[in-house]
């Protein structure tokens, strides 16, 4: 059990120590474009995915590179991927808000608000037709809940019953709008409630509810009992994109929710509750920090694409 609970503590540290490089990496030129950090919602991906299993897809976010790291991508080709480079999941053409690995589930992350969510039903509809007992995990924002994509998706979701588990980061902004100034209700999980399927709210920075509470939803949908929609109250510590100013909210609203932080949090509880050591913490930090290293050092040594290909693989 303690190796399980720090495996789970090794995840959400590789996704906050690789976030922190690409922020590192885009200021020093590397990386072009925009991406989106995830900082500070690591326990929703992490929790949520390590009870998937071989054949279980997911579909993600525009701030989808902790969703991808989750389910197993390979730090390296998830760099090279945003250093553009031929050895990325997308050979460098997809980017920050486009990698995909369909060949292990990863079905895609999405630069569309809510354009994961229909993917993610036809997922589920496929593996209801071949009786895979497959289930998907799709996860999108709280501003995608005011998508049609959203409304349309859960209710087909729920008259077929569908093996799909829906988890909402709801953390508290959706780009600039703080979501009690875009929606009329305190819970957007009692929305499941109005297509007939659980809604459950639960809180994202605790990783172990984060795992009873998917493994409940995976297990409703493996038994062909049909969807559960998951709201995840989260927080991000950086900026919508890069380019975001952040004049929407103060520093010591950051800070303030800095003292809720996940992986600070799992942290206290294994030394409390496993006994485990700083020495120990310690020590994985520097291994994952080693890794991170690696995965620049492979992103910056691989090949651009040629010019020749560029046309190539626009349509599959």
């Amino acid at each position: 059990m303690t190796y399980e609970a720090l495996k789970l503590y090794r995840q959400m540290l590789r996704i906050r120590l690789f976030e922190q490089e690409v922020e590192r990496s885009m200021k020093e030129g590397y990386i072009h474009g925009t991406t989106h950090l995830c900082n500070g919602q690591e326990a929703v991906a992490v929790g949520a995915c390590s009870l998937l299993k071989a054949g279980d897809t997911i579909t993600s976010t525009h701030r989808g590179h902790g969703h991808s790291l989750a389910f197993g991508a390979s730090m390296n080709r998830m760099m090279a991927e945003l250093f553009g480079k031929v050895t990325g999941y997308c050979k460098g053409k997809g980017g920050s808000m486009h990698i995909a690995d369909v060949s292990s589930g990863n079905l895609g992350a999405n630069g569309i608000v809510g354009g994961g969510i229909p993917i993610a039903v036809g997922a589920a509809l496929t593996a209801q037709m071949t009786k895979t007992e497959a289930v998907t995990i799709c996860f999108f924002g709280d501003g995608a809940t005011n998508e049609g994509s959203f409304h349309e998706a859960l209710n087909i979701a729920a008259i077929w019953d569908l093996p799909v588990i829906f988890i909402c980061e709801n953390n508290e902004y959706g780009m600039s709008s703080p979501i009690d100034k875009m929606t009329k209700i305190d819970h957007l999980a009692t929305r499941a409630h109005a297509y007939g399927f659980p809604g459950i709210t639960v809180d994202g920075n605790d990783i172990c509810k984060m795992q009873t509470t998917t493994e409940k939803a995976i297990e409703r949908a493996r038994k062909g009992h049909g969807p559960t929609l998951i709201e995840a109250k989260t927080y991000r510590y950086k900026g919508h994109s890069r380019s975001d100013k952040e004049l929407y909210r103060r520093e010591e609203e950051v800070q303030t929710q800095k003292l809720n932080d996940p992986i600070q949090r799992y942290e206290q509880k294994l030394r409390e509750e496993k006994g485990i050591e700083n020495d120990v913490f310690k020590q994985m930090e520097a291994e994952v920090q080693l890794e991170v290293e690696a995965a620049v050092e492979y992103a910056i040594q691989s090949e651009e694409p040629e010019i020749s290909t560029l046309l190539e693989d626009v349509y599959a």
